[in-house]
């Protein structure tokens, strides 16, 4: 079996050309609000559904009523 080190070394690298630190980090920005858009949207959808069935479920029980 072979042996595993016991650190992983990991090496950043700067930007290849010599930019502005807003140039260089423009295009995670954009990645980033297109995740965080994506994300909300989803919140957006889930709360719905809930608020959706919370709905059809109270609809029924006032259907069927209390029993006499």
């Amino acid at each position: 079996m072979a042996r595993r080190p016991d650190r992983i070394r990991i090496e950043v690298f700067g930007p290849a050309e010599a930019e502005t630190a807003e140039d260089a980090f423009r295009p995670s920005n954009d990645t980033i609000r297109s995740l965080a858009r994506l994300i909300g949207r989803q919140m957006a959808r889930e709360q719905f559904e809930r608020a959706s069935a919370l709905e059809r479920k109270q609809a029924r029980q006032n259907r069927s009523g209390p029993m006499r």
